[in-house]
């Protein structure tokens, strides 16, 4: 059997994803500056207030089995530029989620997110053998929205009033996945895209 829950190193050309520690916190810290991620009111990304509760959650659901998370270090700079996540793993149902992706500001457009998505997707399908990988967004995050789509996913539906949020808003969720037979064609264009980093 697989161990989903183990932690792992990914690696790329551009990216390397670490296991989150505490001790990336820091480096987080100034990843989340880079564009003041944190006032974008639509997403989670961690701010001075925010960050200690941010690395607990992560770190207590990685322990419970249901997450694994990732610190982004960019290789040509060797600097931490974000984070992100599998999680809500569904061991016996072979599905997983990809998701609490952020990047600092000088990272966006650089083909980083493409490559990271991309080990992500390839572990999920290849190593873990996972029928299906789900992406899941705020309603407003438009910009996000549309990355999810531009890298092969499919539109499955929108989960209303799914969440509700810090400020007492409440969140319309969009669920996209793709599906183990489309991981090839997928695969396919992920590896055209970044070429057109390089």
């Amino acid at each position: 059997m697989i161990d989903w829950d183990k932690a792992i190193i990914l690696e790329g050309e551009k990216v390397k994803l670490v296991p989150l520690a505490l001790e990336h916190r820091e480096a987080l810290l100034n990843a989340a500056t880079d564009g003041k991620l944190w006032e974008l009111w639509f997403t989670s990304v961690p701010s001075e207030d925010t960050i200690d509760k941010y690395l607990e959650t992560a770190l207590n659901q990685q322990e419970n089995k249901s997450s694994l998370a990732f610190t982004i270090l960019d290789k040509k700079t060797n600097s931490v530029v974000g984070s992100t996540r599998y999680c809500n793993i569904e061991i016996s149902n072979r599905r997983l989620e990809i998701g609490y992706t952020w990047y600092a500001k000088s990272a966006q457009r650089t083909g980083i997110n493409t490559e990271c998505k991309y080990l992500l997707l390839k572990n999920a399908f290849e190593n873990y053998k996972a029928i299906a990988v789900e992406f899941r967004t705020h309603w407003q995050n438009h910009k996000s929205r549309n990355a999810i789509l531009r890298l092969g996913a499919k539109q499955d539906g929108i989960l209303r009033n799914h969440r509700i949020l810090g400020d007492g808003s409440l969140r319309d969720t969009v669920v996209y996945s793709i599906i183990k037979s489309e991981w090839k064609t997928v695969e396919r264009s992920l590896k055209y895209e970044m070429i057109r980093y390089k």
